[in-house]
């Protein structure tokens, strides 16, 4: 429910966002119509410290790049840590244009879900 419409494939129609709970379980949205977009692919799964999975979403599954999201307990509650990688299998122009884009897009999405928490 937090995650920012502008970030689906299917803006306005986008119904649901499903995370299969698993290593090698999918990441996609659905739309209205029941279609599925694949966004990536988790490959670490290992609640309630760490999922890793390839994220392309926008992009072909070849052009995928790594995401990290650990759990850590501290004195506030948990500090989440959301890591970004693997720009570098890309070629340079694509790599460097989408490190640069995401940057400030995980800013934004991470508050959004620190929000929702609340």
């Amino acid at each position: 429910m937090w995650w920012p419409k502008t970030h689906t494939v299917s803006q306005d129609q986008v119904r649901d966002i499903v995370f299969e709970p698993f290593e090698g379980g999918r990441i996609f949205e659905r739309d209205a119509n029941g279609v599925e977009h694949l966004w990536g692919e988790i490959v670490v799964w290992d609640p309630p410290h760490r999922v890793d999975y390839l994220w392309h979403i926008f992009f072909e599954p070849k052009d995928a790049t790594d995401i990290s999201v650990t759990f850590t307990p501290s004195e506030t509650g948990v500090h989440v840590k959301l890591v970004q990688s693997g720009f570098d299998r890309l070629p340079v122009d694509i790599g460097s244009g989408r490190r640069d884009r995401v940057e400030g897009v995980w800013g934004e999405i991470t508050g959004l879900y620190r929000e929702a928490l609340v």
